[in-house]
């Protein structure tokens, strides 16, 4: 039995780094992680994209002709394509969204860009969107990149995270809250 179980976060962070440091060293590290947002996007709207990742079945061949196609067409940055078709040949393609996941973040987290969540019960527009950023990054003293997710189930108000703080004033959550005080009685 191999002592390598499987494809590890230590392993997607290897491969995301070394991707981040072949980046920077080509100077072509902004379009990259354009590039790398775009096709963790297309990997998230496209089902067929996303079973030719994850099938093992899949043969080498045609997950490189995906390859060439999506670049030609996107006309995605050759460093990149000559990445991702090492990530084909070595077989750890299945990976390739968690790579760039990991490969997004490590670019923020060098700009010194702290990640934070904000849900809210209200389709917020950009103008409101860009307040709070503005308003957490004259909080926090950092940059802000921010995730926007609007989600109806919160009833009204928001939840904002930011690292490890959470700050949750939904109406679901003070529910949530009326409920476990109601059981414990």
């Amino acid at each position: 039995m191999s002592k390598n179980k499987g494809f590890s976060e230590t392993s997607a962070d290897r491969y995301s780094l070394a991707l981040y440091e072949l980046a920077t060293e080509n100077n072509v590290l902004a379009e990259i992680e354009d590039h790398s947002s775009s096709i963790i996007h297309l990997i998230t709207v496209n089902e067929d994209f996303r079973s030719l990742i994850k099938d093992p079945t899949n043969k080498k061949e045609d997950q490189l002709n995906v390859l060439s196609k999506i670049s030609d067409q996107y006309n995605l940055n050759k460093l990149l394509t000559k990445f991702l078709g090492f990530l084909i040949s070595k077989r750890r393609f299945f990976y390739v969204e968690k790579i760039l996941k990991n490969f997004v973040e490590t670019c923020s987290t060098k700009r010194g860009e702290l990640k934070a969540e904000l849900i809210s019960a209200k389709n917020l527009n950009e103008n409101e969107v860009n307040a709070i950023k503005e308003e957490l990054t004259k909080n926090f003293g950092s940059k802000i990149k921010l995730n926007y997710t609007h989600d109806t189930s919160l009833i009204g108000g928001l939840i904002v995270q930011v690292g490890s703080m959470m700050v949750d004033t939904s109406i679901k959550n003070k529910l949530q809250q009326i409920e476990n005080r109601m059981i414990e009685a």
